[in-house]
C-alpha cells in the first residue's frame, strides 16, 4: 500500500514506523517470552517437575523480565543442577536441567521473534 506524503512529514512519518516497529517487536517479545518457558526438569516421580512456575517480575513498554522458579523444591535445583556430596563420601552426578532449558528458550525466543517480526 503506497501513500504520497509532503517532504515536510517525512521525519515524522519516519519516527512514526519506527514506533510502530518498536512496540511490534516488543508486543511480540512479551508473547514469545511467555509461551517459551519450557520445563525440561529431571523426572522420576515428576513432583519436581510439576512444580516450576514462573511469574512476570518486571514489565515495561519495552521489555519484560520472567522469573522461572520452584516456590515447593527450590532446595533441589540446586543441588540437581550441580551434584553435591553424598553424607559417607562421595559424589551424587549433576543432572544440568537449568542452564540447558534457558539456553533452548533463549533460541527459541530469537526465532519466534524474527518469524513475528518478518510477518509484521
Amino acid at each position: 500500500m503506497s501513500r504520497s506524503i509532503k517532504v515536510s512529514q517525512l521525519a515524522s512519518e519516519i519516527e512514526k514506523q519506527l514506533t510502530d516497529y518498536k512496540d511490534l517487536a516488543a508486543d511480540e517479545l512479551k508473547k514469545a517470552v511467555k509461551e517459551g518457558i519450557n520445563d525440561s526438569a529431571p523426572v522420576r516421580t515428576g513432583k519436581y517437575a510439576k512444580s516450576w512456575t514462573s511469574k512476570v517480575t518486571a514489565e515495561s513498554s519495552s521489555g519484560i523480565e520472567v522469573t522461572v522458579y520452584s516456590p515447593s523444591r527450590y532446595m533441589l535445583a540446586h543441588l540437581l543442577e550441580n551434584g553435591h556430596a553424598k553424607r559417607g563420601g562421595g559424589r551424587v552426578r549433576a543432572i544440568p536441567h537449568i542452564h540447558p532449558a534457558e539456553e533452548a528458550a533463549e533460541e527459541l525466543l530469537e526465532r519466534d521473534i524474527k518469524l513475528a517480526l518478518q510477518k509484521g
